[in-house]
């Protein structure tokens, strides 16, 4: 059946079908998935694109890693011969150099869609899976010198041809993983998602033919982008000079040039690569750009590619935004919240009226494995962490919320992490210390404390404005820091922010503490 491709009630049920696809991948990954930093905590991003492989709708999660679904499906068309993507294919890849943006432990797997004999879409989706390999449990490692440190990659490979699984690959990625049951799990549960989005698409390709289809996603990608180039109109034009202090003492800088019809983000005078594994590939800067662009024109639910056309961003091969292999990323993520935040107080500082104070712009990462005291089979535990976010010209900042960009995702709930990693909590609090004073108030971070009784554990943390305090805005205090401490039965405090592996006893706890959000306004 072909329906009139200038019904603009037509187009509209094709946009909100496809909407509604995207959304009902992410309910079949979320149900079917075994690991809880995937049905629990939601650490993953649901999506759709065209043939192109630009971004077409998306189900909830987190933001930004829903905007490296597109970046990795064109990566796979790159690297991929036409002849060799047909139905009932499935790709994966992880690695940032080919296509996976973000760290080996995000797992990107896509689907290409066929209907009317040619390839229409592709489906995608991405989970933060618990452990593939690497030098410590959780493939996270703080030390790591070199991507080969940090665990299996994947370079954009199949796990099925023309429908059927290629079993030798998911044998080396059991073989590669400490939790080899659990990735097997949300595997299994990834695949699920993509072909039911598979399925909604085709059925949509039923109904009303490809090209009504393509046409309706051409007039998404046009409304997206009036709607953004609406917002533009609005910013004030010039150029903005921002920098960030970081907590080593490093000072970085950026520019944002605001003219009629562009949004230019020129990150060319970046520190150059670390050898530490806090790199940011080109694609997950662009996404923290888009995240700020977004924000400022056009912050409501419309987001596909025709969002971000009059964005543009310039970065400089063998900067931390643009590494060479095979520098590590590892930690990739705190580089992204910490290049958002310093865009984000540049258009602030200018526009205070506009935006909010500074949030507690970390991810705080916790890994937290061992042997589960009841069975002593192996556990894992992978939680990111909500802080306060900084006050506004209006209202006092908002408590324990998730980091800029992290989107819909959910702490452990203490009842499942008691379960199924056999911890015990003693604490989980706002945090009352003072900092963020202002007209209005910072809102408050939190403090979590939970006692270890397994064996064989040890503790991983990536923290960062763990030293430069969240700023104020408008005359505003600042806010406080990011921090995880561990209390030793002896009494001892261990204050950490970034370390790999450290051991921790039975009767050992383990103190998040997360910062106050930045005031803004002085007080009267």
């Amino acid at each position: 059946m072909s329906a009139d491709v200038d019904d603009p009630f037509t187009l509209d049920v094709i946009a909100s079908s496809l909407s509604a696809a995207a959304d009902e991948m992410f309910a079949v990954l979320r149900k079917a998935a075994m690991s809880p930093i995937i049905y629990e905590v939601l650490d993953v991003g649901t999506g759709i694109t065209d043939a192109r492989g630009e971004l077409v709708s998306s189900g909830a999660g987190i933001p930004t890693f829903v905007g490296m679904l597109d970046k990795a499906v064109k990566a796979i068309i790159a690297l991929t011969s036409p002849d060799d993507i047909q139905p009932g294919d499935v790709f994966a890849t992880n690695d940032p150099y080919f296509g996976g943006v973000t760290h080996l432990n995000d797992v990107v797997l896509a689907m290409p869609v066929f209907a009317e004999g040619r390839l229409v879409a592709w489906t995608a989706n991405v989970g933060h899976w618990s452990d593939l390999g690497g030098a410590v449990p959780g493939s996270m490692w703080t030390e790591a010198r070199d991507i080969f440190a940090e665990g299996l990659r994947l370079p954009a490979v199949k796990l099925f041809e023309a429908g059927k699984p290629i079993k030798p690959v998911f044998a080396i990625l059991k073989a590669n993983s400490r939790l080899p049951d659990l990735l097997e799990g949300d595997l299994w549960a990834s695949i699920a998602s993509v072909r039911k989005g598979a399925e909604r698409v085709e059925r949509l390709v039923d109904s009303y033919g490809a090209a009504t289809v393509e046409n309706a996603i051409a007039g998404m990608f046009a409304y997206a982008e009036a709607r953004s180039r609406q917002g533009l109109a609005l910013l004030p034009k010039g150029r903005l000079q921002v920098e960030e202090r970081l907590d080593d003492g490093s000072l970085w800088r950026a520019a944002i040039e605001i003219t009629e019809d562009r949004f230019i983000v020129d990150l060319r005078d970046a520190p150059d690569e670390s050898a530490k594994p806090n790199n940011l590939s080109r694609d997950g800067a662009i996404i923290a750009c888009q995240l700020i662009f977004k924000m400022a024109t056009a912050p409501d639910m419309v987001c596909n590619a025709g969002s971000f056309r009059p964005l543009e961003v310039l970065t400089r091969e063998g900067s931390i935004f643009d590494p060479r292999p095979p520098a590590p990323q590892g930690y990739y993520f705190e580089t992204r919240v910490r290049l958002y935040d310093m865009l984000w107080r540049g258009l602030a500082e200018a526009s205070p009226e506009r935006m909010p104070a500074g949030h507690f712009a970390s991810i705080c990462s916790i890994v937290v494995a061992g042997r589960h005291p009841a069975h002593g089979r192996r556990f894992t535990l992978v939680e990111p962490q909500v802080g306060g976010w900084g006050a506004t010209a209006t209202r006092d900042g908002i408590n324990a919320q998730f980091s800029a960009g992290h989107g819909d995702t959910y702490n452990c709930p203490v009842e499942i992490a008691e379960a199924r990693y056999g911890l015990d909590y003693r604490r989980l609090s706002l945090n009352d210390e003072p900092g963020g004073d202002g007209l209005h108030h910072g809102g408050k971070g939190i403090v979590s404390e939970y006692a270890v009784r397994g064996t064989e554990t040890v503790m991983t943390a990536g923290f960062s404005r763990s030293v430069e305090p969240v700023w104020g805005l408008n005359g505003g205090e600042a806010g406080t820091t990011n921090r995880v401490e561990i209390l030793r039965t002896d009494g001892s405090v261990e204050r950490h922010a970034v370390a790999s592996a450290v051991p921790v006893a039975p009767g050992d706890s383990i103190r998040i503490t997360t910062a106050q959000g930045g005031g803004w306004g002085k007080r009267a």
